[in-house]
């Protein structure tokens, strides 16, 4: 021990050695202000790196210099205050060469603030002489002192507070504090937590409790003051002001107040420290930079203004009898200190530098503590007598005191608590729950006025986007709801949800949309943790309670709240006009009324929209394929009103709604009886426009007939309305429930679902009986109604078959407001398929929706389209199809036979064309249902013959595309023919060789099967095998037929319109000959291998003596549909040729890609007399150059013109040049084309020289863009007659070239080339204007002419020469 003593000794001398050089420097560099000195420096490393218990002996003789260099600092800075009675030193004259520097002053700080953190105060003097000091710097301004500075001040302030620790004494009032700020995060925990108190010595008296007495209240209370001020300060500096100045001021204020602890002492400053507080709430609405929009100074003051009510409020210490006044003197030894006067007077008398600054000090103190801390409030103005101690700051919390002070409470939390709740910043939101929390655990009673509201906030927060707020939301009010009495939790939740339903209407239609979220999610959480029990009683069980509550529902999600809110967010919706009316122009344009929301149609818009429905661009969406067919979305006009938060919150509570009435069947409220509410909305609407059918009234009368439209706009809210109930009831709805709401159970290793704490129901479907047949029953009503013919009938456009010739000015609404109800019922659709599953289908539902679907594909309002899109989608998926192509093809009986019957009465129905080719096309399995096509193509084909063109002009090019599809679906088939023939042709032969061999062998064995057409029975019965056999070919046949026929049929019903002068007519009939020839081909190869395959059955059944079979195989032979190619290839080819003459380039260009294809596959053979005769026309296209037009002699007359008369313009002059230099291009690849190709070379060998002529004349002309075409054309001749390319190039290269540079003959015996080749008199002399005749504008140029010649040579000539 004497050891361990001496080792103490010597370790508290060594501190004492090196703190004794430390404060002597300090000393001195008090004296030499100027003087440079590193001692603050080292003391401050000194004393973080000692330990308390060495420090702790010596605190009196380092707190020493410390404090006159602050006495100093503070001096210096403070402005001249001249006192007559008092000499005052004057710290701050500029002649005293005393004048502590900032960088000393800040030092200084430093080093008192690490001293107050390692030791602790011995005695009420020696605390209160550091008050002092600290006052004085505190009091400085901004102007005075740095920022550094007064930050310092601040926390050496709170380091004192923090080594003040309980005594002792059991008895001591000190024990009924924390000491501790009671909302402390884990982050301030760690930092005002943990300290030590392990000192040699302990204070004489029980500092704590001198903090809570009467004695300290002045001190207490001018401390709040300078704390709230200094937070204050910082912000009325605007963006110079300290946000971290502000935060320590906060936290300190909130240790302050832990520290005093009880409510006696502090309740007199509760309404200027609460307003103080609100007033910074209040400030960080408008301000979000700065030091008032510090996030963590909001969340600072929101748990200050907590712990400071829940110390001064405490249920526990305010539900006593309120009129007996609370005698705090007698609770509190103050024997030493038994008023302020005494409190002051010993201020006053303690040993200091500055006495005149301390008597100014005291002289401002309690009117500073009055004015800052006790504004006049009305609260203030109206206190009693009894309700304050004269001459004290103490108030006597009577109950007439805290009703008063509770309601000027709960305007101040009123005001700034639900703004709170929407702060942008989680750290704020965080401070809020946490200061709700404590209100609502301790001061629930006291504060009733204000428990409603609280519990708005909390609900707000249950449904936070933070992860970490929502779950300690839900944990807290779960916990509440569990502890709680119930009777009144009932009550609160009872009254807060007829307030919020109250509100609902109004917030939506404000001009504040994060008020509306947050009402509306208040909303959604009050009616989850009450329980579908709750609904049902307080809603739903009357229908007059039900029918109002949707109709405020009706009321928010109505189009009448788009033009709700401010004008600022209707200005911004629109970018190209102020308001919303439409301009004469935009009416006048014909422009598309339909709201196109999607990013994707408003990139690119057909046509300009009035500035009225200038769509607004929805975020959602990057609108990626997985959101697009995740229904229910929000409906299209809910973007002018709010965001898709807004909408998913108030979607939850109807979804909420309709599962609250599946939940229990024996409550008597069933789906059925409330879905009636808005479905008369819809059945009003039918009956209305089967009235107008009556009256035979037009469109625009009916819509501008007084209510007409509104009724529009109801029956699609009432859509929407309907889908949201019904979504709630899928399991989709409620695992989204349960993932909202269980965040706080998500690491519990109860998974069991959610009981409502106060009903105990089950937020699940019912599985009673008959709950499932209910629901099929109530959404077959619904979709009875979705799919009226009314609705439909209702027309989205302009151009609509249902609108009248002479209705022009009808309004773009109309049609806008139809194209929201189309949508919307398009995707009631979708939900009710996603909330029945299986039974959808089995209810029939399926089939009668499915035409409906396919016929809104081709709907002239994007939105609707892909809301169709949508929902076939999520139809083909619940029913268990990896395509929408297969569920189509799975019903398409149903949708083939709609088509058949629409077909039959086209003036009725002329969407139909439209319909078929978007199925086609849409769904892409059109083969698989090609025979099921025959029907509609017969009604096609006669709708595409003359009197049918006639009759409906505008469905020509609708049945074209119609025409088209099926043409590709019949390509796509036959493709695949051939292919199945020939393997059945070896499978068949195989058949045959087995068999011979086992007659040879003369086997009774089984022969196995080596083929799965094969099937393995005695040679006893080979007669139904060779019948089986004969079946799969009769029925390859027959199918083989039908595709022809088809195939046939489009041929024949685009042939004519091959000379259309429209040029989308005429190009689409173009593609399908293309189509439809290469699936003739197809089809005769086919037949090809099925004569081979009926050749070797006949063999057999003469060979076997199966006569029986030959008649099955002549009746399967019965047609002539053998040959078909070619005969439609002479009904095509001359409208080919007419088409060729059109004076559209760009059928042409077509016509001439065509002509090489069906050449190729039809055989050049059959064309070489066709070319001979009337291919005159197609080089009739090479003859003159595109830059350079041949002058028409006749056309260059000028006739007498009247003034107000223009001339006719040929269509040929306004042909762009580059347009018929694409036309030569493509004349020259079709010759390049079809010469090479071997299989119609020979269509050209009758006119090759013509055409070698031609291309010739082309190539040495050099014009440019006709070059490289016309050298794979001679390419392409070339491979037909070598020698007749190179002797027409070499006629015009040799007689150019000069003599001197001729190649020599190869034998002298041969002429020279200039001999065989000599010049012509004139141009018209070459060999090619021989053959080819004379072109206009294809002058030859010499280097043109080397540049072929060369090039062919290397090409062409030279492996000619040596192959």
């Amino acid at each position: 021990m004497a050891i361990i003593s001496d080792e103490g000794e010597e370790t508290r001398s060594g501190v004492f050695e090196q703190l004794k050089v430390y404060c002597l420097e300090l000393l001195e560099l008090l004296q030499r202000p100027n003087k440079h000195s590193s001692a603050l420096t080292s003391l401050l490393h000194f004393l973080r790196h000692s330990p308390p218990d060495d420090l702790h002996p010596f605190f009196d003789y380092t707190l020493f210099p410390l404090l006159l260099l602050l006495d100093a600092a503070v001096a210096c800075r403070a402005p001249n205050k001249v006192d007559s009675e008092v000499k005052v030193e004057s710290y701050n004259d500029p002649s005293s060469p005393l004048r502590v520097s900032d960088a000393v002053a800040e030092g200084v700080l430093q080093c008192l603030e690490e001293l107050l953190n390692k030791c602790h105060i011995g005695s009420v003097e020696q605390m209160v002489v550091v008050l002092k000091k600290l006052t004085y710097g505190a009091l400085l301004s901004p102007s005075d002192a740095s920022e550094e500075f007064r930050e310092g001040i601040v926390k050496c302030f709170r380091s004192l507070l923090l080594g003040l620790l309980p005594c002792s004494d059991a008895s001591c009032p000190c024990k009924d504090v924390s000491g501790v700020p009671m909302l402390l995060d884990s982050r301030d925990s760690q930092t005002l937590i943990g300290r030590s108190s392990k000192y040699d010595s302990k204070p004489k008296e029980c500092l704590l409790a001198f903090l809570q007495s009467q004695n300290a209240s002045a001190a207490v209370g001018h401390w709040l003051s300078l704390l709230l001020k200094a937070a204050e300060t910082e912000v009325v500096r605007g963006h110079r002001g300290s946000a971290k100045l502000r935060i320590e001021a906060f936290m300190t204020l909130r240790v302050l107040v832990s520290k005093v602890g009880t409510a006696d002492a502090l309740a007199f400053f509760l309404p200027g420290v609460v307003s103080q507080f609100a007033k910074v709430l209040h400030a960080s609405k408008a301000m979000a930079c700065g030091a008032a929009g510090s996030v963590e100074a909001i969340d600072q003051a929101l748990r200050g203004l907590a712990e400071f009510l829940m110390i001064v409020l405490q249920d526990n210490a305010n539900i006593v009898d309120y009129d007996t006044s609370v005698d705090v003197a007698a609770r509190i030894d103050s024997n030493k200190f038994t008023s302020t006067q005494s409190l002051i007077e010993e201020l006053r008398h303690l040993p200091v530098k500055a006495q005149g600054q301390s008597k100014s000090v005291k002289e401002d103190t309690s009117k500073q503590v009055v004015k800052a801390i006790s504004p006049q409030s009305e609260t203030n103005d109206k206190r009693t007598a009894s309700d304050r101690d004269d001459g004290s700051f103490h108030v006597n919390r009577t109950k007439d005191w805290i009703e008063k002070t509770t309601s000027h409470v709960d305007k101040l939390l009123g005001a700034t608590f639900p703004d709170m709740c929407i702060h942008s910043a989680k750290k704020v939101r965080q401070g809020l729950l946490a200061a709700i929390r404590g209100l609502l655990s301790e001061c629930s009673i006291t504060l009733k006025q204000n428990r409603l509201m609280l519990l708005e906030c909390l609900c707000a927060l249950v449904v936070d986007d933070s992860e970490e707020v929502s779950a300690a939301a839900q944990e807290f009010l779960e916990n509440s709801l569990l502890s709680g009495g119930k009777t009144q939790l009932q009550l609160d939740i009872a009254e807060i949800f007829s307030r919020l339903i109250d509100r609902l209407p109004k917030v939506v239609f404000g001009s504040e949309e994060s008020q509306a979220i947050s009402q509306a999610q208040q909303l959604l959480v009050i009616i989850y943790y009450s329980g579908p029990q709750f609904l049902v009683e307080h809603l739903l069980q009357s229908p007059v309670t039900a029918a109002r509550f949707l109709e405020v529902f009706s009321l928010c999600l109505s189009q009448n709240s788009v033009f709700a809110g401010s004008l600022d967010n209707l200005i911004s919706i629109s970018s190209s006009s102020v308001g919303y009316l439409d301009s004469i122009a935009e009416l006048r344009a014909g422009t598309n009324p339909a709201s196109d929301y999607l990013s994707i149609m408003t990139a690119a818009p057909k046509n300009p929209k009035p500035a009225a429905i200038q769509e607004k661009h929805i975020p959602y969406i990057g609108e990626s394929r997985q959101k697009k067919y995740d229904l229910p979305h929000m409906p299209p006009w809910f973007a002018y009103v709010g965001s898709q938060k807004l909408y998913q919150a108030l979607a939850g509570i109807l979804r909420l709604v309709g599962l609250s009435l599946m939940t229990d069947f024996s409550s008597g409220a069933h789906l059925s009886l409330i879905t009636e509410i808005p479905l008369g909305y819809l059945r009003k609407l039918v009956s209305e426009v089967r009235l107008r059918e009556s009256n035979k009234e037009s469109w625009q009368l009916w819509y501008d007939r007084n209510g007409s439209g509104q009724l529009l706009r109801q029956a699609s809210t009432a859509a929407c309305i309907l889908n949201e109930m019904i979504f709630g009831i899928s399991d989709r709805s409620i695992n989204y429930f349960a993932r909202m709401f269980q965040k706080s159970r998500v690491d519990k290793a109860d998974d069991q679902p959610y009981k409502s704490m106060l009903t105990g129901s089950n937020w699940k479907v019912s599985q009673e009986k008959g709950v499932r047949i209910q629901l099929i029953d109530c959404a077959g009503r619904i979709l009875h109604e979705y799919l009226s013919p009314e609705v439909w009938d209702l027309p989205i456009e302009h151009k609509s078959s249902v609108m009248d010739c002479e209705e022009k000015d009808i309004s773009l609404y109309f049609f806008r407001d139809t194209a929201f109800l189309h949508q919307v019922i398009i995707e009631g659709i979708g939900i009710l398929n996603i909330c029945l599953g299986e039974a959808f289908s089995s209810s029939g539902f399926l089939h009668s929706s499915l035409y409906l679907l396919l016929e809104n594909l081709i709907s002239p309002n994007y939105q609707v389209r892909s809301a169709s899109d949508a929902v076939l989608h999520i139809l083909a998926t619940t029913s268990g199809y990896s395509t929408v192509g297969h569920l189509v093809l799975a019903n398409a009986d149903y949708v083939v036979d709609s088509i058949c019957r629409q077909l039959r009465h086209l003036d009725l129905n002329p969407h139909v064309p439209n319909v078929l080719s978007a199925m086609l096309s849409y769904i892409g399995v059109a083969n698989k249902i090609l025979p099921l096509l025959e029907e509609p193509m017969r009604s096609v084909s006669l709708e595409l013959e003359i009197l049918g063109r006639h009759h409906h002009p505008e469905l020509t090019l609708p049945f074209l595309k119609a025409v088209l599809e099926i043409a590709k679906a019949s390509k796509r088939e036959a493709c695949s023919l051939p292919e199945q023939a020939e393997s059945y042709f070896i499978h068949v032969k195989s058949v045959i060789s087995g068999a011979e061999m086992k007659e040879r062998a003369e086997s009774r064995e089984v022969l196995e099967s080596r083929d799965s057409y094969e099937i393995d029975m005695p040679l006893t019965e080979s007669g139904e095998q060779w019948e089986n056999i004969l079946f799969k070919l009769n029925d390859a046949k027959r199918y083989r037929r039908t595709v022809g026929s088809i195939a046939a049929s489009c041929i024949v019903a685009a042939t004519p319109l091959l000379a259309s002068a429209n040029q989308v007519a005429c190009l689409v009939a173009l593609d399908i000959v293309e189509e439809g020839v290469a699936a003739l081909a197809k089809v005769e190869e086919a037949y090809r291998h099925e004569r081979g395959t009926k050749e070797a059955i006949e063999e057999v059944i003469e060979s076997c003596s199966l006569y029986h079979l030959q008649d099955s195989l002549d009746t399967a032979d019965d047609g002539t549909d053998e040959n078909r190619l070619l005969p439609a290839m002479n009904k095509i080819w001359p409208f080919l040729v007419i088409c060729a003459q059109n004076k559209n380039p760009a059928a042409v260009r077509r016509c001439l890609s065509v002509v090489t294809n069906v050449v190729q596959i039809s055989g050049g053979d059959f064309f070489s007399r066709r070319f001979q005769n009337e291919g005159t026309h197609f080089w009739k296209l090479l003859s003159s150059s595109p830059f350079l037009r041949k002058p028409d002699m006749k056309k260059e007359r000028v006739h007498l013109q009247l003034p107000y008369r223009s001339a006719p313009t040929s269509s040929e002059d306004s042909i762009a040049e580059t347009s018929n230099l694409k036309v030569q291009v493509a004349v020259l690849n079709m010759i390049a084309d079809l010469a090479r190709n071997k299989r119609s070379a020979s269509a050209l060998e009758v006119v090759l020289k013509k055409v070698s002529g031609l291309v010739v004349s082309i190539a040495c002309s050099g014009v440019v863009g006709l070059q490289d075409a016309s050298v794979n054309a001679l390419c392409g001749l070339a491979s037909i007659d070598p020698d007749l390319i190179w002797l027409l190039l070499a006629d015009v290269y040799y007689p150019m070239k000069k003599r001197d540079l001729l190649p020599p003959p190869p034998i002298s015996d041969l002429p020279e080339i200039s001999q065989i080749l000599p010049r012509p008199a004139s141009p018209k002399g070459y060999l090619y204007v021989l053959y080819g005749g004379q072109t206009y504008g294809f002058d030859v140029d010499f280097s043109s002419v080397e540049k072929v010649f060369k090039k062919l040579h290397s090409l062409v000539f030279s492996s000619q020469m040596y192959s």
